[in-house]
C-alpha cells in the first residue's frame, strides 16, 4: 500500500494517497491490524466504535495525519463529524491537503 512521504503536500490527483494515508495512519498511531483497516468502507463507524480510536487518540492521529499529508488542523475544524466514518475523514483530509 502506498502512502504519502512525510510532509509532502497531495496533489489533485492522489485521492488514492490520501485514503492509504489515512489508512497506515489508523493502523500505524491506533495499532489496529492492516487487514482490519484495509477491510474499511467508507461507512465504516470510528469515533465511538472503534475502541482504539478514543478522545485520548485523537490527537496523535490527526498530528500524524498533518505530519504525513504536509497540513494544518486547526483546533475548531475537530468535530465529531470529521470523525464519525472512515469516509468522512478522508474527505476531510483530502479537501484539507488538496488545497
Amino acid at each position: 500500500m502506498n502512502r504519502a512521504q512525510p510532509g509532502i503536500a497531495v496533489q489533485a490527483d492522489d485521492n488514492d494517497k490520501v485514503d492509504a494515508t489515512v489508512r497506515a495512519v489508523l493502523r500505524d498511531v491506533l495499532g489496529i491490524d492492516a487487514a482490519r483497516v484495509a477491510a474499511f468502507r467508507s461507512d465504516t463507524p470510528l469515533f465511538g466504535a472503534l475502541p482504539e480510536l478514543d478522545s485520548m487518540a485523537v490527537a496523535g492521529l490527526l498530528t500524524e495525519l498533518e505530519d504525513r499529508l504536509g497540513v494544518l488542523i486547526e483546533d475548531d475544524e475537530v468535530d465529531g463529524e470529521m470523525l464519525e466514518t472512515f469516509g468522512s475523514l478522508v474527505r476531510f483530509m483530502a479537501a484539507k491537503a488538496l488545497t
